[in-house]
């Protein structure tokens, strides 16, 4: 089977915790069958409460059909997914990593210093991953789809900082990113009237207190804030912490 464009990633950060958990588990009780590759698509019988017809096409999976109510109303439902994940797995077991989800940002609870390798990872990244907080400036028909890309952008950048360990140099990091999305809301034209960034931005700030707690250093990352006008004043608490 040729592989598709789309990855396990993809599917990963853009589908909701509920049914990518209700997919893979579809996927590894063997419900995905007689799955076909076609022109540039594939298709499957998924086995649920009844068969339920699936396709999806190779340049993405959001680009599908199912015959279940859910598919039939235009919803990402569990199959057109445990369909994806069978394609991009070509039907291989899924090891604990691909079906360990991370949507939103968690303080690992670590506290050791991250090699220079790690930090330069997280940054590389971080800085890949801001193309999906992208500005709107189209029509109303294309509002979801930029919603889509920020949520996750979002996912992506929380499974970076849930995999960092708690350590100033790793503090430094998520105030710099703390920054860049600030700097996307206030001149990058980004719509953020569902708060999707700047829950997010909110989630951050509350990692950060966690990280003091566990090993006050992490204060240090604060002190370029002071003199740091945000759209939110987020950065109020943090600076709070540098003088206690």
């Amino acid at each position: 089977m040729n592989p598709p464009d789309f990855t396990l990633d993809k599917i990963k950060f853009s589908t909701d915790k509920a049914t990518f958990e209700k997919a893979v588990a579809f996927y590894r009780d063997g419900k995905v069958t007689q799955v076909h590759e076609g022109i540039r698509s594939y298709s499957g019988i998924i086995l649920s409460t009844r068969p339920y017809r699936v396709s999806v096409e190779a340049r993405n999976f959001k680009y599908s059909s199912c015959n279940c109510y859910l598919g039939e109303n235009g919803t990402l439902c569990k199959h057109i997914i445990a369909l994806a994940l069978h394609v991009v797995k070509n039907g291989k077991p899924l090891s604990a990593q691909d079906s360990n989800q991370i949507t939103e940002p968690s303080c690992n609870g670590i506290v050791r210093q991250p090699s220079a390798e790690e930090l330069e990872t997280a940054k590389k990244n971080i800085t890949a991953i801001m193309r999906y907080i992208k500005p709107y400036h189209g029509p109303s028909s294309t509002w979801d789809a930029n919603q889509e890309s920020l949520e996750e952008g979002c996912s992506r950048f929380s499974a970076i900082v849930t995999g960092l360990p708690v350590d100033p140099e790793s503090a430094k990091v998520l105030v710099d990113l703390l920054l860049r999305l600030d700097k996307k809301l206030q001149m990058g034209g980004v719509d953020d009237s569902n708060g999707i960034v700047g829950g997010f931005i909110e989630q951050l700030v509350d990692i950060l207190k966690e990280y003091v707690q566990l090993e006050p250093a992490c204060k240090s990352a604060f002190v370029k804030l002071a003199k740091v006008g945000t759209c939110f004043g987020w950065e109020a608490p943090l600076v709070k912490l540098t003088n206690e």
